[in-house]
């Protein structure tokens, strides 16, 4: 056995090898002790190989989806060996052989994956050409069948940052990469690395291996031509993913090429800063912690779920893409379908994965009774599409409509074959449908009869015998059976064997029962044989079907997310943004679409951007709603090319290729990056890749480092943005030296979020007014966080001398004059007024709060006095 088990364990030396002996998967030697510590099993030996006992740790076969769930989670790839030989006839072990293997790029199963997001594979190959170097990237969504490529070139300044964008946009479970490509491993946010054989990644190679699995000539019609690096990217993954599954995969049907200028760019940061998906911790949105996707998230079905959130990340420049959901949103909006489309959606499973799961062979039987339940739900839904297109021409509608068609062949299939509520398993039988197959019947029926012939021979026997109480019985491990309680064991029969001593009771069989057993057990079993058979040709006959099925999928996840698009946005008072091909953002009464269902009472601002007002410099106290301002402003530009309504009374908004965000503080301690670091890093990259139709966000850039070297940057910055890039910028700042930039470069205006000062305390208004701020306000919000009183009146007095003295010992220049890049000397500080020098003492040594009335009084007649002085 262990002779076979090394030899098994070879292939596959990187992975927990699950080899199956009876009930249970057992790991042995160092497989059994990390199993052990990952999954808190229990930890035996048993033998021994070398003089050394072998270790040896295992996990039932019934409940091994738990266990393998979470080692897929911990990044681990498991090989699942199973027996395939015939005990009977076997001398020696059993023959066993891998008959898949499970990573966390190649899920197929519903128990391993997440309900709403999906799980890729990616196959990254990069190839250098000159000064070039260019990137193929390959991925599949295993659970769905989706096949993507797409190919950039850069420099090797620009290449990193490139890469790590796109593969944030993936997010794959698992990249693939050739042995001698380790150097990219840092560039992966996400995901488990493999490395293949360089030769996996060969062009002529991956041609020949698409054009099998497309059954296609040529890959022209896919505008795949020149793609060399991507298709033997694509070549490596299919080659893998065939490996792990053991078998084709008939689910891969097309292949889709995606282009650098397809969707609006987003990179790491501002996924990260906008929280579309993920709050700004890293958690999936909750009720506490939402995300955007949270929010709108009311799709009834998992495939609608996870097509919103590939809308949120992939939103496409192309506006007619969102016009086409607009229209479609409008339509249902107009013929208030939602709440009956949502229900019937509510009636629909995961199709596209059940699809996946036929195509696999790896299908369940109630995975074909949801299946057909989903598909006799079509009719009804495309009665309401066709309701809801009546009065209204959406083009996106009607294709919809159109795909929804009930594929006749495939439903009355599952209505023949699958029982109405089948076993989870096929080894359980009862998976059938009566009536399906007249020898399945057959032998169900003598299994049956069982029943009523031990209920007869119980009630001879009681007769024969004079035990009252005598019981004729089965189960699984010992058959049928006639118990006798002990005390009346002095009554059985001669013709009575014994077959099993219990406490309290005696186990007999007789000759007629032992008949009558081998009669029954062998029915049953040929009954199960014959409803395995029968399964596996259901699933065969469903593979034509495959394409139909996966278009209905994407059909139905396409209507479930406009359902909860529009229904979203007649809740919440949403508007139909236009999309115009001049530069503008124009937004009329706004709202952040999170954050006004968080607070009682959100207040509403606009936003003007266009070819004469390109930046808005935001100044305003903290806590005053600048940032959530800023992302509200982006927030509704993406939902308006996502295809959603936005929060807002009027939007128009015209071309936009990226948006980029510099907001927050965070440092990188792992990386070897302070907060400043970050900072700098992430608004290089802004620089470096705004265009003049790219959205820019700037919050309280330069705060990080000294206040002149800061203030020097963030102008810089700002002016670089106005000047060079041109790009639709919201800069928001505390260096109110900033405010002078509109009088010089009138592309440039002030904005700034409104609070009132009460006594020592403030009000925010949170309301976006013209001009520039007044301060900041830090005291009054140093003190609304919790700051002790008496370091807020040391601060209080500092800042009054402060402004009193109001003549800094560090030069003074007009950094926004033309020739603001030379400095002249520092010029001498001039000396303080002996008589501003007393009054200033004297303000110094008074502590308003320590002061009872009288006092302050007095104080007040001794300033005043001092004055008259002057």
């Amino acid at each position: 056995m262990m002779q076979q088990y090394l030899r098994i364990k070879a292939g596959y030396p990187d992975m927990l090898v699950f080899y199956r002996m009876g009930d249970f998967y057992e790991l042995f030697f160092e497989d059994a002790e990390k199993s052990a510590r990952l999954l808190g099993i229990t930890l035996t030996q048993r033998g021994a190989s070398n003089g050394n006992p072998i270790k040896m740790a295992g996990v039932p076969f019934h409940s091994v989806e738990q266990y393998l769930a979470k080692l897929v989670k911990l990044g681990e790839s498991v090989a699942i060996c199973e027996q395939i030989g015939d005990p009977a006839t076997s001398k020696g072990p059993v023959e066993r052989k891998v008959v898949r293997v499970i990573t966390p790029g190649t899920l197929t199963d519903a128990d391993l994956l997440p309900e709403k997001s999906e799980r890729p594979l990616l196959a990254l190959h990069v190839v250098t050409q000159r000064k070039t170097i260019v990137a193929g990237l390959a991925w599949l969504s295993m659970a769905s069948g989706a096949l993507r490529v797409m190919e950039f070139a850069g420099d090797a300044k620009t290449f990193d940052a490139r890469l790590k964008q796109e593969l944030e946009r993936v997010s794959p479970a698992e990249i693939l990469v050739a042995d001698q490509a380790d150097l990219f491993a840092q560039q992966a946010p996400t995901g488990k690395f493999t490395t293949v054989p360089d030769w996996h990644f060969d062009i002529n190679a991956g041609q020949k291996a698409l054009l099998e699995q497309l059954s296609v000539a040529t890959l022209s019609g896919f505008g795949a031509d020149g793609l060399g690096a991507a298709i033997g990217a694509a070549g490596a993954l299919l080659k893998y993913a065939q490996s792990t599954q053991g078998k084709g995969l008939q689910h891969v049907r097309t292949l889709a090429v995606e282009t650098e200028n397809e969707f609006i760019g987003l990179d790491a940061a501002t996924r990260r800063n906008l929280e579309l998906t993920e709050t700004l911790r890293g958690q999936e949105g909750n009720t506490s912690a939402p995300t955007l996707f949270s929010q709108l998230d009311h799709c009834r079905t998992a495939m609608g779920s996870r097509l919103l959130r590939h809308w949120l990340h992939h939103a496409k420049r192309d506006q007619e893409v969102a016009r086409a959901r607009h229209a479609a949103l409008n339509a249902l909006m107009r013929a208030d379908a939602s709440s009956g489309l949502s229900a019937t959606l509510a009636a629909v499973p995961d199709i596209e994965r059940i699809t996946t799961r036929i195509a696999l062979l790896s299908a369940r039987p109630r995975d074909l009774a949801g299946l057909r339940g989903g598909l006799q739900q079509l009719p009804s839904l495309r009665a309401y599409v066709a309701m809801c297109n009546k009065d209204s021409d959406a083009p996106l509608l009607r294709a919809i409509h159109d795909s929804l068609a009930t594929p006749g062949e495939c439903l009355e299939l599952l209505e023949r074959a699958i029982a109405l509520e089948p076993a989870a398993m096929v080894r359980d039988g009862g998976v059938i449908a009566r009536g399906f197959d007249a020898e399945l019947d057959e032998l169900r029926a003598l299994s049956e009869n069982a029943g009523q012939f031990l209920v007869d021979l119980e009630t001879r026997e009681r007769a024969r015998t004079g035990i009252a109480n005598l019981r004729v019985e089965y189960n699984k491990v010992h058959g049928f059976y006639i118990e006798v309680t002990h005390g009346q064991t002095d009554k059985v029969p001669d013709d009575y064997r014994r077959r099993q001593t219990l406490k309290n009771a005696e186990r007999y069989i007789t000759p007629e029962l032992k008949a009558f057993e081998d009669k029954a057990l062998s029915a049953q079993e040929r009954a199960l044989s014959r409803e395995k058979y029968l399964y596996e040709k259901i699933l065969n006959d469903l593979a034509p079907q495959i394409g139909v099925l996966q278009s209905i999928a994407h059909a139905l996840a396409q209507l479930d997310v406009l359902v909860a698009l529009a229904d979203h946005a007649m809740r919440n008072n949403w508007c139909a943004p236009h999309l115009v091909p001049e530069p503008a953002i124009l937004i009329e009464q706004g709202r952040h679409p999170v954050v006004e269902n968080q607070i009682e009472r959100f207040i509403a601002n606009d936003c003007e951007l266009n070819t004469e007002r390109k930046l808005l410099l935001i100044t305003g106290p903290n806590m005053g709603g600048k940032s959530t301002y800023m992302r509200q402003v982006a927030l509704i530009t993406l939902l308006a090319y996502v295809g959603s309504f936005v929060p807002a009374s009027r939007a128009v908004i015209g071309p936009i290729d990226r948006i980029f965000t510099r907001i927050g503080a965070a440092d990188d301690l792992a990386g070897g990056r302070s907060t400043f670091m970050v900072e700098m890093t992430e608004s290089a990259a802004i620089l470096n890749g705004a265009t003049e139709q790219s959205l820019v966000l700037m919050d309280e850039v330069g705060r990080g480092t000294s206040t002149f070297d800061g203030l020097a940057l963030a102008w810089a910055i700002a002016r670089h943005l106005i000047d060079a890039t041109r790009s639709f910028t919201l800069f928001a700042t505390h260096y109110f030296e900033l405010t002078q930039l509109p009088e010089s470069h009138p592309t440039a205006a002030n904005v700034h979020l409104s609070a009132v000062e009460h006594k020592d305390s403030i009000v925010f208004l949170h309301a976006v007014q013209s001009g520039p701020a007044s301060q900041s306000y830090g005291l009054q919000v140093a003190q609304l966080a919790g700051v002790p009183q008496n370091v807020i009146r040391a601060a209080r007095k500092h800042l009054a001398a402060l402004e009193a003295h109001s003549v800094q010992a560090t030069p003074q220049f007009d950094l926004f004059a033309a020739n603001a890049a030379v400095v002249d000397e520092p010029e001498e500080v001039p000396a303080i007024d002996p008589g501003v020098g007393a009054l200033v003492e004297e303000l110094d040594s008074i502590d308003p709060d320590a002061m009872t009335p009288r006092e302050a009084l007095d104080a007040l007649y001794r300033l005043k006095a001092l004055a008259a002085k002057q």
